[in-house]
């Protein structure tokens, strides 16, 4: 069952793919355009972040991100929407950084073993 599903997620991603090639094939500007506001997109996040994170947290995300970008990506969301709904009261430093990674990371489960 589990295969299966994993196998007409597979299928659909791939047909989103192609479809989102041929767009881009078809009208190139479209393409452009959505690479400028992705870029535009980036910059706000990084601006944000340069405001209310030391450098030392800043190099932590980035590492991270190199590792497990969806994670780097969520703590980023995270860290942006607190500083523009404006709980965020201090500047981001490395060990609050870790604090909040520790605190995002999944749960990993310990299996218990148990003899009947």
């Amino acid at each position: 069952m589990a295969d299966d599903l994993e196998a007409i997620r597979r299928k659909r991603l791939e047909e989103m793919q192609r479809q989102q090639a041929s767009q881009q094939e078809n009208n190139p500007q479209a393409a452009y355009q959505q690479e400028q506001a992705q870029a535009e997109r980036e910059a706000k996040i990084h601006a944000v972040l340069r405001q209310v994170t030391t450098p030392e947290a800043r190099e932590r995300l980035t590492r991270l991100k190199m590792s497990r970008k969806e994670l780097a990506e969520q703590v980023e969301s995270q860290i942006v929407g607190l500083a523009q709904s404006g709980r965020l009261q201090s500047t981001i430093d490395d060990e609050k950084m870790k604090a909040l990674l520790t605190r995002m990371q999944p749960k990993k489960h310990d299996p218990k073993i148990t003899r009947l």
